[in-house]
C-alpha cells in the first residue's frame, strides 16, 4: 500500500493527539477540551484517508476542505489548552509545528484542486 505524505503526516499527528488526550485525562483530569481535540485531531487523517477513494474531484475537494477545517479547529484547541495551562509550552511547541504544516499542505491541496477543476 502506498501512502501519501499528507496521509502519513496526518496519521502520525493523530497518534500524537491520542497521547495528548491520554495525558490530559489521566494527569489533568480534563475531559471536555481533551475530547474536542481528540475528535478534531484524529478526524484530519480520517478525512485524508477517505479522500483517497473520493467519487469525483469535487468529492475529493470537499473531503480535503473538511480536513482543513478540522486542522484549523485543532490548532484552536491546542492554543486554548496552552493558554489555559492544561499543556505546557514545551508540549505545545512539539505539536504545534505539525498542525501548522498540515494546514499549509491541506490549503495547498485545496488551492491546486480548485485551480484544476476550473481548467
Amino acid at each position: 500500500m502506498t501512502t501519501s505524505i499528507i496521509d502519513a503526516k496526518a496519521y502520525s499527528f493523530a497518534l500524537q493527539i491520542i497521547l495528548l488526550y491520554k495525558q490530559l485525562v489521566s494527569e489533568k483530569k480534563e475531559f471536555v477540551l481533551s475530547k474536542q481535540i481528540l475528535r478534531s485531531g484524529t478526524a484530519i487523517g480520517a478525512l485524508v484517508r477517505e479522500s483517497e477513494h473520493a467519487q469525483s474531484k469535487r468529492d475529493f475537494l470537499n473531503k480535503i476542505n473538511i480536513a482543513l477545517k478540522e486542522a484549523n479547529e485543532t490548532k484552536y484547541w491546542l492554543q486554548l489548552l496552552r493558554d489555559s495551562g492544561y499543556i505546557s509550552s514545551s508540549t505545545f511547541k512539539t505539536i504545534y509545528p505539525t498542525i501548522d504544516e498540515l494546514i499549509r499542505i491541506l490549503a495547498a491541496i485545496v488551492k491546486t484542486t480548485k485551480r484544476n477543476l476550473l481548467l
